[in-house]
């Protein structure tokens, strides 16, 4: 059995600058890597642990209802784990992202709001809350 080392999502993106700015300078990924050749620019950004969830189409729609009141996710969302979601959501929204929802508790207890993003990509931004 092969051993995955890492999770890498790749996003091709019209505006590279726009995007770098946006998930590394605002979100506040950290670059680990840049490179560039043949006139094209990369960069590889640290997101903290990789998960891969899966999810049938069923369980979607009730997350996306759950968050969002409707299906609105495409086959890929990007979703990233921070401690403060209503602040984030506010930064992230103030650098050019659309508000899909506003932070909702959910019944997993975690506080979710959900953007359009750079490189249309649709993210969850969520936080995990305490048992009260």
């Amino acid at each position: 059995m092969t051993e995955v080392k890492q999770l890498r999502l790749v996003v091709t993106v019209d505006n590279y600058d726009e995007a770098l700015t946006f998930y590394r300078d605002v979100l506040g990924l950290t670059e680990e890597a840049a490179f560039a050749a043949e006139g094209g620019r990369v960069s590889i950004l640290d997101a903290g642990r990789a998960t891969l969830e899966i999810t049938d189409r069923p369980h979607a729609e009730y997350i996306d209802r759950v968050e969002v009141g409707r299906r609105v996710a495409g086959h890929i969302r990007v979703a990233f784990e921070v401690d403060d979601s209503p602040a984030v959501t506010r930064t992230l929204s103030q650098a050019g992202a659309d508000i899909i929802a506003e932070p909702t508790v959910t019944p997993w207890n975690s506080l979710n709001s959900r953007l359009e993003g750079p490189g249309d990509l649709q993210l969850t931004i969520f936080q995990e809350l305490d048992e009260k």
